[in-house]
């Protein structure tokens, strides 16, 4: 395809979603769905107007799928409610770590043992796919930086830390397959990679988050005709954040989902210290302009605009996904054995529908393509890259149609009761 026709195809995606934003929103299906049949109409299965080959692609590919994950992520992190508590965080911790843990033990023994793959490929796409992806879940994430709901918080919370936590595993992976040193006995991924990539990560972002919230707060408050550019504010953040993080060899991806947590936590706080809250309906706010309120609209925006392309170029890979049984056995033994196998370990019993519909929904997505082209760009065999490619991208686009045509009607009966 041309530049220009380029152009005409998003623009006109774009400007339908945009005027039919609110009637898809009751819909049993989700704007993803339309973006991916659209290309896979156009791409090798349909009229052929656009194909291009993944492995081949794979470093650009690499790069939108890790900045579109860096927006979703920082967006998820500016929306987590105020305070921080061990009551509400406790859940969706144990779904990022400990669930996500459990989906790559099961994926990994799946592949072995049903697919035939060699161990270290299984724990590679068991690391690729066990995660939730930030980006397509949008339609089960908090609707705004006040939104207390918890079966939205735990999802979207679980999105925003796991793609950060399964970092440690795709290294794992790497490492069987001998494309990585894991260390004598697997010391330097255990304390490098496991331990310091996480706190690090953690502690890298939460320090930039909250230094940009105090300075921020300063300039507004001694210096009121300060002009203060938001949206830039929260770009540079998730820059600075994820450039320092993967720079000290911690986990960029959870230092861009603390850096958002810890702008929107710090900035209420000083807030609500020198009196300057109100009460809105969408909860407590500070009175005052905030990096967070005022760069989220933007950056939500980013984020429909990577899903769009990103999904679309899902439909012109020109790959034989849908005529390799491993994808579809794959997916199945995902949605319906691997995620609420985990989930239902994890979770005290409690809120029995609340468990079920946690255990259920998990979209994969942009982030699952991410680690596939991370791992292909890091000297993965082509053979290997192939398979996991085509198994990757099925259950991708089957965990678009699957979830999103269950997404509205269950959450509707769900919060009618």
């Amino acid at each position: 395809m041309a530049t220009y026709q380029w152009f005409l195809l998003i623009g006109l995606l774009m400007l339908a979603r945009g005027l039919w934003g609110t009637p898809i929103a009751h819909l049993p299906f989700t704007s993803a769905m339309i973006y991916l049949a659209v290309g896979l109409v156009l791409g090798p299965l349909g009229l052929h107007i656009f194909s291009y080959d993944p492995i081949a692609e794979a470093p650009l590919l690499e790069v939108l799928t890790e900045v579109a994950v860096l927006i979703s992520l920082f967006s998820a992190g500016i929306k987590m409610p105020v305070p921080v508590t061990r009551r509400r965080w406790m859940p969706p911790i144990r779904l990022a770590w400990l669930a996500m843990a459990i989906s790559v033990l099961l994926i990994t023994l799946f592949c072995y043992y049903v697919l035939g793959l060699p161990l270290g490929v299984g724990v590679l796409l068991g690391a690729t796919l066990a995660p939730t992806d930030p980006v397509l879940a949008s339609d089960v994430q908090l609707r705004h930086a006040g939104d207390k709901d918890p079966l939205r918080f735990a999802l979207s919370c679980e999105a925003g830390m796991n793609d950060g936590s399964a970092f440690p595993f795709v290294m794992l992976g790497l490492g069987l397959l001998g494309l990585h040193d894991l260390g004598p006995y697997g010391l330097h991924w255990l304390g490098l990679e496991v331990l310091w990539g996480t706190v690090g990560g953690i502690a890298i972002g939460g320090a930039c988050g909250a230094g940009l919230a105090r300075l921020s707060h300063r300039l507004r408050l001694y210096r009121p005709g300060h002009e203060v550019l938001d949206d830039l504010m929260g770009l540079g953040l998730i820059a600075v954040s994820y450039g320092l993080a993967v720079a000290a060899g911690a986990w960029g991806f959870l230092a861009v989902f603390a850096a958002g947590v810890a702008l929107r936590q710090a900035e209420l706080t000083l807030a609500a210290r020198i009196g300057k809250t109100v009460q809105t309906g969408n909860g407590i706010a500070p009175a005052q302009d905030t990096i967070s309120a005022n760069s989220l609209l933007f950056k939500e925006h980013l984020e429909r605009l990577s899903e769009l392309t990103l999904v679309l170029l899902l439909g012109g890979a020109a790959v034989d996904w849908y005529a390799d049984w491993r994808g579809w056995a794959t997916a199945l033994f995902l949605f319906l054995v691997a995620r609420p196998l985990s989930v239902l370990l994890v979770l005290r019993p409690g809120n029995t529908e609340g468990r079920a519909i946690i255990a259920w929904f998990g979209v994969r997505g942009i982030g699952s393509l991410y680690y596939l082209m991370y791992a292909i760009n890091h000297g993965l065999p082509e053979p290997l890259a192939r398979s996991l490619t085509s198994i990757t991208i099925a259950v991708i686009m089957l965990s678009i149609v699957v979830h999103g045509t269950s997404v509205t009607p269950l959450l509707d009966r769900f919060w009618r009761r």
